[in-house]
């Protein structure tokens, strides 16, 4: 498949994606609100509530970020600049933009920003360890 039909059947990808995101956000945060109302119950209860709504609220941050990156290429395919790298300028690879359809560097780039930046954008799992409360039973 050439380039050009792959980067109009990522766009197609990615406005539904677009579409069903915009959907469970609105979703989410009328459950968020109807939830917020209907509180009652025991100290547990609301240790429970207050767990899940912070789940809850991180799984939002996702989403949205994810809804924003989206937008973002949707945005760059309308201008012309989607499929290259804003780093090098290079296109970017079919493969990973399947994998990644707002990806904006080709991977190149990409590791080399998170080598200078000393990230992946991973979590790390030990300072996840290392900052968590124990707690004694």
């Amino acid at each position: 498949m050439p380039r050009k039909d792959a980067l109009l059947k990522l766009r197609e990808n990615l406005i539904r994606r677009r579409d069903a995101l915009s959907r469970a956000l609105a979703g989410d945060l009328s459950l968020l609100q109807e939830l917020h109302q209907q509180k009652t119950g025991d100290v547990l209860d609301a240790a429970a509530d207050t767990m899940q709504d912070e789940l809850n609220s991180q799984l939002l941050e996702v989403e949205s970020r994810e809804l924003s990156a989206i937008e973002e290429a949707i945005v760059r395919m309308e201008q012309g600049g989607y499929g290259d790298c804003v780093d090098c300028g290079k296109p970017i690879p079919l493969t990973r933009l399947r994998a990644i359809p707002y990806a904006t560097e080709c991977i190149a780039c990409r590791r080399k920003s998170e080598m200078s930046s000393g990230t992946t954008g991973a979590v790390s799992w030990n300072r996840v360890f290392e900052d968590a409360e124990v707690d004694s039973v």
